[in-house]
């Protein structure tokens, strides 16, 4: 049971595990036809929600609390920036309903896989974390790193693909979108790992 103090670290793990488990959701989602998009874009919406409840928590029992286990600015931006990949996450399944996109094409279903194991990073560093495993940590903050730049290479790739091949300019400039605010979140989940290298840094 944690203790009243353990409150942060209990639920940066419970908005890392909701990461997983949304992004999970979504990379199956986009695998094959999503089918009914506005369906799909309320569920992720919903994960989203759970998160801002998270966040919330955190910061309510920020102004409660004197002493927190590591810097109350570190626990700020932390839940911040997790949040931010919910919110992410979110907003790209949501052009999916915008733009009336049933079948994700290859370069989306290959950010889905960047996002998935994005999101394992993300849990087993912030696991790492409310052990006080610091240094640890710094093995999964690196392979956040090559996963955005996999996150950026995916976005050139793609956006070269649709000016090649793409003669109808509304379905390039959707699939543009969709390519730009993947690889937005990519740089979400790499900006997690840049806060933690900076907690590493200052508490090692």
């Amino acid at each position: 049971m944690f203790r009243k103090k353990d409150i942060f670290f209990k639920t940066l793990e419970e908005m890392a595990d909701l990461i997983q488990e949304t992004v999970e959701r979504f990379a199956a989602a986009v695998d094959g036809d999503l089918g009914n998009v506005t369906a799909f874009a309320k569920e992720m919406k919903d994960f989203e929600h759970r998160g801002d409840q998270l966040a919330h928590l955190i910061f309510t029992e920020l102004n409660k609390v004197f002493i927190t286990p590591i810097e109350r600015e570190d626990i700020l931006e932390l839940t911040k920036l997790l949040d931010d990949v919910l919110d992410g996450i979110e907003a790209c399944a949501s052009r999916f309903a915008m733009y009336h996109i049933h079948k994700p094409d290859a370069y989306i279903r290959k950010f889905g896989d960047v996002l998935r194991r994005s999101s394992l990073e993300i849990k087993a560093a912030i696991n790492l974390l409310t052990q006080k495993k610091l240094l640890a940590m710094q093995t999964h903050c690196v392979k956040l790193n090559e996963l955005e730049n996999e996150g950026d290479d995916l976005m050139r790739e793609g956006i070269s693909h649709l000016f090649q091949n793409v003669k109808d300019p509304i379905e390039l400039i959707k699939f543009k979108d969709m390519y730009e605010r993947l690889e937005e979140t990519t740089d979400a989940c790499e900006d997690v790992a840049n806060t933690l290298q900076s907690i590493i840094m200052r508490n090692s």
